[in-house]
């Protein structure tokens, strides 16, 4: 997976927006304003932070060296993949909707609602 067609993933899930708010060098995607990923523009490898539960955020920095608790977040709720070819494309886009239905699933109803209707 490479910058553009991470992008582009994210882009596809409903109500998602793209964002610059810690300034030029993080890109951010959000759901109904609340944000499920973000990256740096300027790594020399694509790294994107991903929301999950600590349970499995904990399984998946036990089984990938490639995963860390992301920088600047809670490391509880927040991990950082570096992609670097250990870890498949369709697992990625995996973990990529698992953080947007998590955070999918913390919207409000009425915001819920809104975004069914989108």
């Amino acid at each position: 997976m490479d910058i553009e067609s991470f992008r582009e993933y994210c882009l596809s899930k409903k109500g998602v927006t793209e964002e610059l708010p810690f300034g030029p060098d993080t890109l951010v995607f959000k759901v109904m304003g609340k944000m499920f990923a973000l990256t740096g523009l300027n790594n020399e490898r694509l790294k994107i932070s991903l929301k999950n539960t600590p349970e499995k955020n904990e399984e998946l920095r036990a089984e990938y060296d490639c995963i860390v608790g992301a920088y600047h977040m809670n490391k509880r709720h927040w991990n950082t993949v570096t992609v670097d070819g250990r870890v498949k494309d369709n697992l990625l886009k995996e973990w990529i909707s698992e953080s947007y239905e998590i955070v999918v699933k913390s919207l409000t109803k009425k915001i819920q609602e809104e975004l069914n209707k989108l």
